[in-house]
């Protein structure tokens, strides 16, 4: 158990690693502000507060583009909410990646490269065959699966939200469903994944590496 336990909190930090505050920070002043004052201080908050996290990653030498990268992404959020003159408009974006990320998924289970796969392969560095071996691809293909549902959930229901025009409730459900559901998700992910390698009676990454088969 406590094996496990510290493989999911290496896991965690490998994927959410110095992307925690500046992804959670500017949609909760939006929540918080929003309602309570006017959009353009709302949104002028949020945008400041991504600025501040760029600087701060520059400044501690993170990838030039990938900082900005972040700013970019509530730069058009605010444009659009600024533009449209509707808070809600703010998370559009967010709206459209849902669901470019939905198609995605579904495109890489059809075609037999779950992008569950493709994620750990990115991210851990493995050996990419291993991922797509008969004995190992089904449970990242379930895993995907699982993440698809997921995403779709969060899609609907912020279409729903942002159809009603109910930008505050779209913030917080924004929040919630961001980083919070992200954890919650890879934990139920990673040990489901651990016990249907096991059922699949495939070798492990270092059997693999070994030649085992």
């Amino acid at each position: 158990m406590k094996k496990l336990i510290k493989d999911i909190k290496e896991e965690l930090l490998i994927v959410l690693k110095g992307k925690t505050l500046d992804v959670l920070v500017p949609p909760i002043l939006f929540a918080i502000l929003s309602g309570r004052f006017d959009l353009v201080i709302t949104v002028g908050v949020s945008f400041f507060a991504s600025i501040v996290f760029t600087v701060y990653r520059i400044v501690r030498g993170s990838n030039f583009f990938y900082a900005l990268g972040g700013l970019a992404g509530v730069l058009v959020a605010t444009s659009l909410a600024l533009i449209n003159a509707n808070a809600s408009s703010y998370f559009i974006p967010d709206i459209i990646g849902s669901s470019v990320l939905i198609i995605v998924t579904i495109a890489s289970i059809v075609l037999k490269s779950p992008i569950a796969a493709w994620v750990s392969h990115v991210v851990r560095g493995w050996e990419k065959d291993w991922f797509f071996r008969e004995d190992v691809r089904p449970a990242y293909t379930e895993v995907s699966i699982f993440w698809g549902v997921m995403i779709s959930i969060r899609l609907t229901l912020e279409i729903i939200l942002y159809l009603r025009g109910d930008a505050q409730t779209l913030a917080w459900a924004n929040v919630i469903l961001g980083v919070p559901a992200t954890v919650a998700v890879l934990v139920i992910t990673y040990i489901y994944g651990i016990w249907r390698l096991h059922t699949l009676n495939g070798p492990g990454i270092e059997e693999y590496r070994q030649g085992v088969n």
